[in-house]
């Protein structure tokens, strides 16, 4: 059973200022997963060189929000986030040709 690294890529506005100025792109990945299997995975799916890899672990949040029913408490699930820093001249096209 092979286990899925990279669960999709993120998109939001911070995450696109990092990939025009610097060459980073924001991954979402499974929180068991180390960096070299990062790079692996994302050098083997889009076909470029990874400089390197930051990651992050973010925790989920608290939710409450208040219905007829009354209040209903509940839990955002955490995450893990990868930087990815490609080599110069490299780049990922997410959106191909819409």
């Amino acid at each position: 059973m092979s286990k899925q690294i990279l669960i999709r890529p993120l998109i939001s506005e911070k995450a696109e200022m990092l990939s025009d100025n610097k060459g980073q792109y924001t991954f979402i990945v499974n929180k068991s997963c180390n960096k070299v299997e990062i790079r692996q995975a994302i050098e083997s799916t889009y076909s470029v060189s990874v400089k390197s890899v930051n990651t992050t672990i973010l925790p989920g949040k608290k939710k409450s929000r208040f219905t007829r029913g009354g209040l209903i408490n509940g839990q955002t699930s955490s995450y893990k986030k990868a930087y990815v820093t490609l080599v110069e001249g490299e780049e990922i096209d997410f959106f191909g040709d819409i």
